[in-house]
């Protein structure tokens, strides 16, 4: 019901495609919260999806959907749309949810008579994992805190409510994923914007990889004091926060953690950096191989130098006069006879591998093609390398050779034996007596 209301809504707003700094409204998953205590006096929570819009207006307008919670956005220094500008509307998934200050109060600076505030962040994720954008949303409350943890006092919302908000600080990368070669830069983005002036903040990079963590980068406001390199002040005093990896290597793998707090708000953003290095493929041989009929050669394709582990290595033969044809051409024929080395470990921590098989020359092969597939995750497609076998017949010069070195040889012993026996003859008569 909700997918088929949000393309009726998408249908009436949009003509062509609809980006969303264009759109007054989104809708969104709001992942509600029931804190309570078990039969043992444990706390635990039930999470409970409700349906909810994000609506940009000014207070006092009408929900676009009243039977939804609505969470109307009203004007701020910041909007949270021109964080997704460009982004088609469809391609983002939007999650509403409460946001904890673990019973801290401070006072935000904004003006108004509501001193006290309840918080929801908003993220907003593009589906194709090209983006996401974290945004905090101020409802303004005249109920001081209970002076205990405020999930545990929580007030309730109401299915048709309307929450009327601004948001005041925005977190967003452009790299959710990177995926990098070895010895390459990278530049981990994040960006950050808060609603007033000269904030108390602290800006810090981590990397985390298997139970591992390490801080990279800090920087206070207030002290001025900064920790590790890798981001430019200047950069971040105009909200960029991005990290540069100077050269990548097989360690920098992991997860690169962008955090900004702000009393009492803090945000982090997780950037995953992958190694992926491809495999350098060649083969044993020229682009043609000429046998005999009856001859055997070994054949090798050899993949250095990939990571991760996982490739695939495959060997097909077919006719490549056959291979030009678009229509009805037959696939190509998988040998089956082919052998695998055992992954060899370099010293740079890729690996390599060998595929090979003994061809036995035939004539009905002659003219074939010979291909040898590698295919890696860092390759959107699979390097080829290919040869021509071509095969001979003995000719008959070959015979006449054969046969003449054999006369020769014949020949020779048949020289040697009538020596032999004359030198034996005469050896024989000079010891008779007269």
């Amino acid at each position: 019901m909700a997918l088929i209301l949000k393309i009726l809504i998408y249908s009436y707003l949009c003509a062509g495609v609809q980006c969303v700094h264009q759109m007054p409204w989104l809708p969104c998953k709001f992942t509600d919260e029931h804190v309570f205590s078990n039969k043992e006096g444990h706390t635990e929570t039930e999470l409970i999806h409700r349906e909810a819009m994000l609506q940009f207006g000014q207070k006092g307008d009408a929900p676009v959907n009243p039977q939804a919670i609505t969470f109307l956005v009203t004007g701020s220094k910041l909007d949270l749309r021109r964080y997704v500008e460009g982004v088609e509307a469809e391609h983002l998934e939007c999650e509403l949810r409460r946001y904890s200050t673990e019973g801290i109060h401070v006072r935000w600076p904004v003006q108004g008579p509501s001193e006290y505030n309840r918080w929801f962040s908003c993220t907003l994720k593009h589906s194709k994992g090209l983006s996401t954008v974290i945004g905090f949303l101020r409802h303004p409350s005249d109920q001081p805190p209970s002076g205990q943890q405020d999930y545990r006092s929580w007030s309730a919302i109401a299915d048709r409510e309307i929450l009327t908000t601004s948001v005041v600080m925005v977190m967003k990368t452009q790299s959710p994923s990177v995926k990098a070669g070895l010895g390459s830069q990278q530049k981990l983005h994040c960006q950050f914007a808060i609603d007033h002036k000269g904030p108390n903040m602290t800006v810090e990079w981590y990397w985390q990889y298997r139970g591992e963590r390490n801080r990279l980068f800090s920087h206070t406001s207030r002290s001025g004091q900064t920790h590790g390199t890798g981001v430019g002040l200047k950069s971040l005093a105009g909200g960029d926060a991005s990290y540069t990896l100077p050269f990548t290597k097989m360690s920098s793998e992991g997860t690169y953690i962008c955090s900004v707090s702000v009393m009492p708000l803090f945000s982090s953003l997780d950037i995953t950096l992958q190694i992926e290095e491809a495999p350098r493929v060649s083969l044993n041989i020229g682009p043609t191989l000429s046998l005999q009929e009856g001859g055997e050669q070994k054949v090798v394709c050899d993949a250095e130098g990939y990571y991760p582990l996982d490739v695939n290595i495959v060997w097909h033969v077919q006719d490549p006069a056959l291979a030009g044809q678009r229509v009805g051409a037959p696939l190509p024929k998988v040998l089956d006879n082919i052998l695998l080395s055992s992954h060899r470990h370099n010293q740079d921590k890729t690996y390599s591998l060998s595929a090979f098989f003994y061809l036995q020359a035939s004539l009905r092969n002659s003219g074939k093609q010979f291909t040898c597939s590698v295919s890696h995750k860092s390759l959107r497609v699979p390097i080829r390398k290919s040869f021509i076998l071509t095969v001979e017949e003995p000719s008959s010069w070959m015979f006449t050779l054969t046969v003449g070195f054999i006369v020769l040889v014949l020949l020779v012993i048949l020289y040697v034996m009538l020596s032999f026996l004359n030198q034996a003859r005469k050896q024989s008569v000079q010891k008779k007596p007269y």
